[in-house]
């Protein structure tokens, strides 16, 4: 055996250091990570702990939202979605070179302005020039006599359309008189 130095421990007090010394590390790493932890997840646990209660007009208010939503989606479902022969989106005619059409019209104004008018293929066509002169409209290509066919199909003038003008000299006009005798 060897002897033992005046400031040497016994081994069960040295073991008990070393236990005391690793408990401390330990506790310091638990407490660290438990920091960064909580900091990383600080948003998230205010957000469970801190969870709004919603009254009944709110509960309602986000339920239409989420039926809103849902509405959008099955429009975006229905995109190209056509009906009795009218695409729903545009209200344009359906036709093999409708897409053509769409893309080349609507992107620059509304559908609405398309079908609200008549022309004959030489009217669409002047419009067309005026568009490209004066509203920036690109030249259109090969698309150009596709779109007019359609439009000259689908959009040519009718023979009636608006009411015929008044004939104002058949109409039995009532004269008023107003008499000034009330001074």
């Amino acid at each position: 055996m060897r002897a033992r130095n005046k400031n040497e421990k016994p081994n069960g007090a040295r073991a008990s250091l070393w236990s005391l010394l690793l408990n401390t590390i330990y506790f310091t790493l638990f407490c660290i990570v438990g920091c960064i932890g909580y900091f990383l997840l600080e948003g998230p646990i205010n957000d469970i702990i801190n969870q709004k209660k919603y009254s009944d007009e709110e509960l309602e208010l986000l339920s239409k939202k989420a039926m809103m939503s849902l509405s959008l989606e099955k429009e975006k479902a229905n995109w190209d979605k056509v009906v009795d022969g009218i695409h729903i989106r545009t209200g344009f005619y359906d036709d093999p070179n409708l897409k053509t059409v769409i893309a080349s019209c609507t992107s620059c104004h509304s559908a609405k302005l398309v079908t609200q008018n008549r022309a004959t293929r030489a009217g669409w066509k002047s419009m067309i020039v005026w568009m490209q002169e004066t509203q920036g409209l690109p030249d259109l290509g090969k698309s150009e006599p596709i779109i007019l066919d359609y439009l000259a199909k689908y959009y040519a003038p009718k023979a009636t359309g608006r009411r015929k003008n008044i004939d104002v000299d058949a109409i039995d006009w009532y004269v008023l008189n107003i008499d000034d005798t009330s001074q």
